[in-house]
């Protein structure tokens, strides 16, 4: 059991859905400070659900959500979007805006109402550009850009919050392999300079690499545990029906694909 004062964010008995369609049903996690945890399974396991709910962006059924050992909701919206920052999926942002107002669009929470942007504001948004290489771009409109472009600028818009739980959903969405690789190291530079991360990722390769990996199946958290475990391992291949293998390749974990005999024949061209 996490102590409490190292709990970064927790939840208790969440059960919620959209709509009439329940997702949820009575997860209860508690996610570490200062250490990266991935939320790994199955497509509609709730991972997204999960995430929004801890962000506040999607209401709960029945439950608590905890930041920092206080009610999400019983912060000040402001005040909570300065300790708290989100990265959804595929989201959206006006593609006439250059990728300098983009970043931007991340100080808002320490910005005084109709006040321009600080010293300190462009301070920050220099350094989260610079840190997704984006910086180059930044008089560019956002519409310009490809698709793993974009998502480094929205990760830049992130980073410039300077908070200290970050909640990603799918951040390696649409990038090649070396910024995968550059967004590994910046979440172990958050990371080593005390901030949470929690990241919903498909890569389970990649996932490995955090430090906690909390694995759900139909609404559920079925397991949470160390990456180095060999429970850990077990359980991310039983929840993806053993269709992946779990092995150690030089001094990391990677996560192979299982090919089953084919049940159909295959068909000649």
């Amino acid at each position: 059991m996490i102590a409490t004062e190292l709990i970064a964010i927790s939840a208790h008995q969440i059960s919620a859905g959209i709509g009439k369609h329940p997702i949820l049903h009575g997860v209860t996690l508690a996610l570490a400070a200062g250490r990266w945890t991935s939320i790994v399974g199955p497509n509609g396991a709730g991972k997204s659900t999960l995430l929004r709910v801890l962000a506040g962006l999607l209401p709960v059924c029945s439950g608590q959500v905890l930041l920092q050992g206080r009610d999400l909701h019983a912060w000040p919206r402001r005040e909570r979007a300065q300790h708290l920052a989100w990265l959804g999926q595929n989201e959206a942002a006006a593609d006439d805006l250059t990728v300098y107002d983009v970043a931007m669009l991340g100080r808002l929470p320490h910005q005084g109402w109709m006040q321009p942007p600080s010293a300190a504001d462009h301070a920050a948004v220099e350094q989260a550009l610079r840190s997704t290489q984006a910086w180059v771009w930044r008089a560019r409109p956002l519409g310009q850009l490809s698709g793993g472009e974009r998502q480094r600028v929205l990760l830049a818009r992130l980073l410039a919050v300077q908070a200290q739980v970050l909640l990603m959903d799918e951040p390696l969405a649409n990038l090649d392999p070396p910024h995968q690789a550059d967004w590994l190291q910046l979440v172990r530079d958050l990371v080593a300079h005390g901030c949470t991360v929690v990241s919903v990722l498909h890569e389970v390769g990649m996932a490995l690499h955090a430090d906690a990996v909390v694995v759900m199946a139909q609404g559920t958290v079925t397991y949470q545990g160390a990456c180095s475990d060999g429970a850990t391992h077990r359980a991310v291949e039983e929840v993806f029906d053993r269709r992946i293998a779990i092995q150690a390749v030089g001094q990391q974990w990677v996560a192979l694909p299982c090919v089953r005999p084919a049940s159909l024949p295959v068909p000649h061209f």
